[in-house]
């Protein structure tokens, strides 16, 4: 056996121990109820931020504040989206819209999704 075999088998894991941690079998700790908004007369229902798939909220990170709200609020409407922004929002709706959500989520206003839960 050459040296680099040895090196392959003993970094190759036990049959027994297939994974470290089971990702799989996580579950949340508390109840995400979804958050329904009456907006320009119809009602909008927001996925709870803690459900929400975080991939697409990093990328709307990278771009600044804005973006992370627009990202987190795209997300959070899923198909109603295109709905929701042809019907437009005015900045200053947005932000006590955000406050509002981040508060039913149980973050305080200003808070990240990466925050530490108290």
């Amino acid at each position: 056996m050459t040296t680099q075999q040895k090196s392959a088998a003993a970094k190759r894991r036990p049959d027994d121990k297939p994974y470290d941690f089971n990702l799989d079998a996580v579950k949340a700790e508390a109840e995400m109820t979804p958050w329904v908004v009456v907006h320009a007369g119809r009602r909008w229902t927001f996925e709870h931020m803690r459900a929400l798939n975080i991939m697409p909220l990093i990328k709307s990170a990278q771009l600044g504040d804005a973006s992370a709200v627009i990202g987190t609020l795209r997300e959070a409407l899923g198909e109603q989206w295109a709905d929701f922004e042809e019907v437009g929002l005015p900045q200053w709706k947005a932000q006590k819209l955000f406050e509002a959500y981040q508060t039913h989520c149980g973050l305080q206003p200003g808070e990240s999704l990466a925050s530490p839960e108290s």
